[in-house]
Order: structure tokens, then sequence, then C-alpha cells
């Protein structure tokens, strides 16, 4: 091991890390709260700002992934579609294998510059997770509890607010709803009793939000982006892994589909989507026999502007961390110590529970019931 990997896997470097992370996004929700006050006034205002607030907290994870961890991300594309991508809003459909795909598709969307303006169809728990969770709220993130017959009133409401949004936004979807996890087995018998292809690399998608966010969103979007990820040497990366520094390699797969060439029928759109699961299984198929996908090899650049705003926030934050520490230190009590040592224990296992929301072992509960065959 170097020095610069020993160094970045040490705890204290997450420490400073969570914490700048920490404290900048408490902050930025304060000033997201602050906001409010445009809405009635200006409500496109209102949006264009959070846009760049939200950016402030996202782009931190994106720098962990694409700085501190230097993970590759080579894009297969078409050379025709790739000047199109970050100047249209899109459906991004995103395979759902690793723990950091999430990661993935913002690093996607902040180097064609949509990742301020990101949206996700996201379950309704994660609307408690501070921070993140928080700054969804005030970008009009659209939350489900993953019960259709409660949702959907609010999915479609939520879409629909966003047809006059005034930026370019990218609405990433995971059709699986959950990880591909031991759930496969059910998914599968699920799709052998409706007759349907079972899936080797997938779950079987849930194509009621799809077809709903394709119907709300027809003239606001210019097309689906079918996006597949996969990484090279059947790495395993998981979010832990890129905060010790740990460099992956990934391969992103995207085609881009017209609205226009998505059926507007439910139904029919429905069965585009298996189709395409079918597709996308393929391709994963092809993938692991020869180790690439098909289509140019891309590496998009990689944009400062990531970098720059966390340096910002290091400096801005860290100056009154060291003082303070400087001053609990020279004063002696014991007190005073104890208090702040028991402050550092209580932020590392913050840390590590915000880390353990994104972990494959615990992921969401979606499907365990509703997928299982009725005897």
């Amino acid at each position: 091991m170097g020095i610069v990997a020993f160094f970045k896997s040490q705890f204290i470097c997450h420490l400073i890390i969570g914490y700048i992370f920490v404290a900048t996004g408490l902050i930025i929700n304060l000033l997201q709260v602050c906001t409010l006050i445009l809405w009635p006034i200006n409500k496109q205002l209102y949006r264009r700002i959070n846009c760049r607030l939200a950016y402030c907290i996202a782009s931190q994870l994106v720098m962990l992934l694409q700085w501190w961890s230097g993970t590759e991300c080579t894009l297969f594309t078409d050379g025709k579609n790739y000047s199109k991508y970050g100047t249209e809003s899109a459906i991004v459909i995103l395979n759902h294998n690793y723990e950091i795909d999430f990661l993935c598709g913002w690093d996607f969307c902040e180097r064609f510059g949509v990742l301020g303006s990101s949206k996700v169809l996201a379950k309704k728990e994660l609307s408690y997770v501070p921070l993140i969770g928080w700054m969804w709220y005030f970008l009009e993130i659209v939350f489900c509890k993953r019960k259709w017959e409660e949702d959907r009133t609010n999915v479609v409401r939520g879409l629909l607010n966003l047809r006059d949004y005034p930026e370019i936004f990218w609405f990433l979807i995971h059709c699986e709803g959950t990880r591909f996890t031991e759930k496969h087995q059910i998914s599968m018998q699920v799709a052998e009793a409706k007759g349907l292809p079972k899936l080797k690399y997938h779950l079987l998608p849930r194509t009621k939000g799809f077809t709903v966010t394709v119907q709300c969103l027809r003239n606001v979007v210019s097309a689906v982006y079918d996006a597949t990820l996969n990484f090279r040497n059947h790495e395993n990366p998981t979010l832990l892994g890129v905060l010790n520094g740990k460099k992956y390699h990934a391969d992103l797969y995207v085609r881009r589909i017209p609205l226009e060439d998505i059926p507007e029928d439910e139904v029919e759109c429905a069965a585009w989507l298996h189709k395409l699961y079918q597709e996308k299984d393929a391709l994963q198929e092809q993938y692991f026999r020869r180790g690439t996908f098909p289509g140019k090899q891309i590496v998009p650049p990689k944009r400062l502007w990531v970098l720059v705003n966390w340096i910002f926030w290091a400096v801005l934050l860290l100056f009154p961390l060291f003082k303070l520490v400087a001053n609990l230190v020279s004063s002696g009590s014991s007190l005073t110590l104890i208090s702040f040592s028991l402050f550092i224990i209580v932020a590392s296992v913050g840390i590590r529970w915000m880390i353990g929301v994104t972990e494959i072992e615990k992921g969401s509960n979606y499907g365990n019931n509703d997928m299982k065959l009725k005897k």
C-alpha cells in the first residue's frame, strides 16, 4: 500500500470528509428552508436557487468518486447521440445491482452538467434521511411508499409539477424497485407465473411507475436513456470502498430512445419496458462474456466544479473546527475533552449509519410480500 492509499484509508480523513459533508448539508438545508419564502412570489427563481444549493451537497459525493477514489468511468454510446446528452431533459433507466449505482448515476449527470437539477423516484423513507433526503424535499423529488394504490395520486401530482421546470433535468429511475439480491428468485417465479421471459441479471421491472412517468412527462422530456452499468474484473464496489480511496473501473452503456418511440398506451408501454429489460439482460450477458459493451468508448471529461465546491467548503469549515480543537486542548479541562471525544464517537457512528443506508445487505423490503406467489 502506497503512502497516498494509506492516508486515504485513515479514520481521521474520513472524519474530516464526513464533517465537511454534514456541516455543508445542514447549512444548505437551512438555506433551503429560507428559500421557501420565494415559492409564492417567484416559483422558478426558487427552483433555480435550489438546484444550485443541492449541487453543493450532491457534488461532494461525486467528488469522492471522481477525485478521491479516482474511479474511472467509460461511456459506451452512439457517437451521434453523445452531443445531445446534457442539452435535453430525459428519463434515465438504471439497473440496480451495486451499492454505488446511484452514485455512478450522479456521476453521469455531473459530467453533462445536470447534477443539481437531477430528479429521482425515491422511496418515502429516504425523505427522512438528513441532508440528502431533506435536500430532495426542496428539489421537488417524487417520493413513493411503494404501495401503488396509495402512491399513484401523489406520484402523478409530483410528476405533473415538473412540467414547467425551468432547468434541463434528468429523471433517474430504477424500474426494478430494489437492488438485485436474493429477491431475484422470487422475482423470476413471478415472471414464470405471468408468462414472461426470465431475467438472469435483473429483477422483473415494475412497470406502473415507469408508465406513469412517461405519460406525465411526455412533451417535456425528449428521450429515455437506457443506462446499463457494470464494473470491470468482477469488482464489487461499495461506498465504504470509495471513502477508503479504492479505485474502481465503471463501464456504462447508454442508448438514447426518442420518447415518441415509446407507446402511449399503458399496457403497450409496460410490454415495451419488459422487452427493454430482456435486451438489457442480453447486454449484460454479452458483457460478462466479452468484458466490454458494444458501441463507441468515450470518457466524458470530469468538470472541476465538484473539486472547487469541495475545496470552498473545506476552507470555510475546517478553520473554525481546528480553532475549536486547539482551544479545547489548551483548556486542559477533562470534562471538555471527554465531551469532545463523545461527540467524535457519535459523529463516526452517524457517518457509518449514512453509509449503511446504501448497503445491499440492508436493502428495502420492497417486493418481499407482493412478489410472493399465492399458493
